[in-house]
């Protein structure tokens, strides 16, 4: 491995979105010290609930816009984002009036980044002359960063509504409506896509010219893209660069060793992946400026002055300063995604204190993989979370199911015309009525039972605990569903932001004191897992021959990780070596016959 340090400017780090409402508002807690974050743009209806809450606490007039306003979505988010904007905006004015106090908010800027930083060094003022410290004042008023005030948008939650019976316009969509809302907001910020590709709203995004550079080349609002492999970044690249709209990010997350919905590659691990993206970088930036480039002449845009920068992120699972250096000095990331950690860190997110409580006092076993979510995609969760508490007592009760009062996740059409949820009362009464005519075993059944009964309302779920955490009125049925990744459970305190960002820098170390396996060697066990439950139902019916060919691709890409990871650590990382053929060893099935 060969290294060299990154400088940077401010930070190193972002924390992505968490959940729908962990957090929603974030940025008004740490943008103003430089640190970027993302906002879920899911739920409207929370949104307009938190602005609320705070135009009373920040004394900002407040008019509520109801459902019977026409495009009552986009103009939900529209406002609650212009209001995020104004109050970070006020708090970072606030920031920079205390330049010359000592002990003022400019100095927790100052304390929490890494020591590495040009600005840190910088805003040293401390031997500074009279003329010097005037002069850095009006630096810090005209240039200090402020951090991002990004959102994201989840491109599969794209749902058609309907106005008195009839189906709206497709820009009405849950999707396009929430890109709409970004777009029409005052944010000079990102947009985050993630949840696989959506070209019908890739078109859309060309509605609106805060997407496109202006005379100068700036593009007021910037498309960040989540990917989890290099192929879908160039396809994807390449397919929005002909369109006139440049990728300034492209954030490589793990599949399977981070928060929320999980999304395995057929046993590619992140190791390997990263590795694509750093030899390879150079050949991403040139195919997608080529496109871009003749797009903008095609749609008579300016050129922009000079070639648009590209940044390249990870996140999932990192947990160490030693990790976090590894992607920026050996995979030169632009910045590392710190997610789940921060579930812990109350100044930072919107958390109820009996979920954060469930999940410091967490440990290994109790971090699992799940069939919670509605979409049927892998969910990362807790034992004990307050939802899943409730949603087994109810079935428990014979009343399986909650009532959908939301509607995000309505995508089943197995027993009506229109989509349904599968975490609804009304698609699981019907499912396990269609159970019973089955005629099981009580073994068969029984699983087939816990895996109807499973699905979870995330829409509910997912934002409540924001409420909560406010205090505001919720219903005694509205409970908390919680998507930690597994590396949680190597934490076990709450922690201030200043611990958290102390950590993240190696300053000084929050982990708890129980064995946590490096980043790559807990991605690889979470494969093998998969792996080993995916081999053991395909010996029961081996006669599928097309899942055989998958399970062989699988174990190449698995043993090809592995290889790689043995060359990657070698010698220099003996423990993590160890680590590796520890964990091999109990995994027989990568040599099973099938």
């Amino acid at each position: 491995m060969q290294f060299y340090m990154k400088i940077f400017e401010g930070h190193s780090f972002h924390i992505p979105v968490l959940g729908v409402g962990y957090s929603l508002d974030t940025p008004i807690n740490v943008a103003p010290y430089g640190i970027s974050s993302v906002i879920s743009l899911v739920d409207d209806t929370l949104m307009e609930k938190m602005r609320e809450f705070y135009c009373d606490k920040f004394d900002i007039p407040f008019k509520a816009i109801t459902q019977k306003v026409d495009d009552f979505r986009a103009k939900r988010i529209t406002s609650y984002l212009n209001m995020v904007e104004d109050i970070v905006t006020k708090k970072f004015d606030a920031l920079k009036q205390t330049v010359t106090h000592a002990g003022g908010e400019l100095e927790k800027y100052l304390e929490l980044l890494p020591d590495t930083s040009s600005l840190k060094q910088k805003m040293n003022i401390g031997e500074k002359g009279k003329k010097a410290v005037e002069e850095f004042s009006r630096w810090v008023h005209e240039k200090l960063p402020l951090g991002s005030i990004d959102v994201n948008i989840m491109t599969k939650l794209d749902q058609a509504q309907q106005k008195d019976g009839e189906d709206l316009p497709i820009e009405y969509n849950d999707a396009h409506a929430a890109l709409r809302g970004f777009a029409n907001s005052k944010l000079s910020s990102s947009l985050v896509l993630s949840a696989g590709m959506s070209p019908r709203l890739y078109s859309y995004i060309e509605n609106f010219e805060d997407f496109f550079p202006d005379a100068e080349g700036h593009i007021k609002k910037k498309i960040i893209l989540k990917v989890s492999d290099f192929r879908s970044a160039l396809v994807q690249g390449k397919m929005l660069a002909a369109k006139g709209l440049w990728i300034s990010e492209y954030r490589i997350e793990s599949g399977v060793n981070c928060g929320g919905h999980a999304f395995p590659t057929q046993g590619v691990l992140l190791g390997p992946i990263l590795e694509e993206f750093r030899q390879n970088r150079d050949q991403l930036y040139q195919t997608c400026v080529e496109a871009y480039s003749q797009a903008l002449e095609k749609k008579s845009l300016p050129q922009p002055a000079a070639t648009p920068g590209m940044k390249v992120t990870a996140q999932g699972g990192v947990g160490t300063n030693e990790e976090h250096q590894l992607l920026l000095d050996y995979y030169n990331m632009d910045s590392v995604g710190w997610g789940s950690p921060f579930l812990l860190v109350p100044e930072a997110v919107s958390i109820d204190t009996e979920t954060m409580d469930l999940l410091a006092k967490g440990r290994e076993e109790d971090y699992y993989f799940s069939g919670l979510s509605p979409l049927g995609v892998p969910f990362n969760s807790i034992k004990g979370a307050s939802m899943s508490v409730r949603r087994l007592a109810l079935a428990a009760e014979g009343k399986a199911g909650t009532p959908c009062t939301k509607g995000f996740l309505k995508f089943n059409t197995e027993f009506t015309e229109k989509p349904i949820c599968t975490a609804s009362r009304q698609y699981q009464t019907q499912k396990l009525q269609e159970l019973k005519e089955k005629n099981l075993s009580a073994e068969e059944y029984r699983k087939a039972y816990d895996k109807i009964i499973e699905r979870e309302c995330l829409c509910i779920g997912l934002g409540i605990s924001a409420l909560l955490s406010k205090d505001l009125k919720v219903a005694a049925t509205e409970k908390v569903t919680i998507c930690p990744g597994p590396n949680l459970a190597y934490f076990d305190k709450v922690s201030t932001l200043k611990e958290m960002v102390d950590h993240i820098y190696g300053r000084i170390n929050i982990l708890s004191k129980m064995p946590r396996p490096n980043m790559f060697v807990k991605e690889l066990s979470m494969y093998l897992d998969i792996f080993k439950e995916r081999v053991d139902a395909f010996l029961g019916n081996t006669e599928d021959v097309k899942e055989k060919r998958n399970l062989e691709k699988f174990r190449k890409n698995i043993l090809d990780g592995i290889d790689y990871y043995q060359t990657l650590f070698g010698e220099k990382k003996k423990e993590v070596v160890a680590e590796l053929e520890a964990l091999i060893k109990r995994y027989p099935a990568l040599n099973a016959d099938l």
